[in-house]
């Protein structure tokens, strides 16, 4: 199972294997109060993609399309992250003030997705159609 939470909510102990999952360390907490197991900053969006959803030159569903081909062609950097969903609880740890719309939230889906393909599947995951026809976000 995964779920989502802001860096400096508190912990709790169903948390299970917190990771967090954003590109530079959060400046806002005090580091002994963010608790995690793992830093996977190459899991989260490009720089690019980060900044242009950042300054409204993409909406939430714009920023989620291009940041799932980011993830299709990056398997190597959340792979890992399946096999902690299916042992336990894993929480992704993100930094943004929205609790609904952030990349995190785009990462879980994806992660959810990608157990539900692999739980009766016997062979590796496409991702062909996952990846753009052009150089866009």
């Amino acid at each position: 199972m995964i779920q989502c939470k802001r860096v400096c909510d508190p912990v709790a102990p169903e948390d299970g294997r917190r990771i967090l999952v954003d590109r530079q360390r959060p400046q806002d907490c005090l580091k002994a109060s963010m608790p995690s197991d793992a830093w996977l900053p190459d899991v989260a969006p490009s720089a690019d993609l980060h900044q242009a959803f950042i300054a409204g030159q993409l909406d939430f569903a714009g920023f989620t399309q291009a940041y799932r081909r980011e993830l299709a062609a990056r398997p190597a950097h959340w792979w890992a992250l399946l096999h902690y969903a299916q042992t336990g609880m894993l929480t992704l740890v993100f930094t943004a003030d929205d609790p609904l719309q952030n990349p995190a939230v785009v990462l879980a889906q994806w992660l959810e997705e990608e157990l539900d393909r692999f739980q009766g599947s016997s062979s590796p995951v496409c991702y062909r159609d996952e990846f753009p026809e052009s150089g866009e976000l």
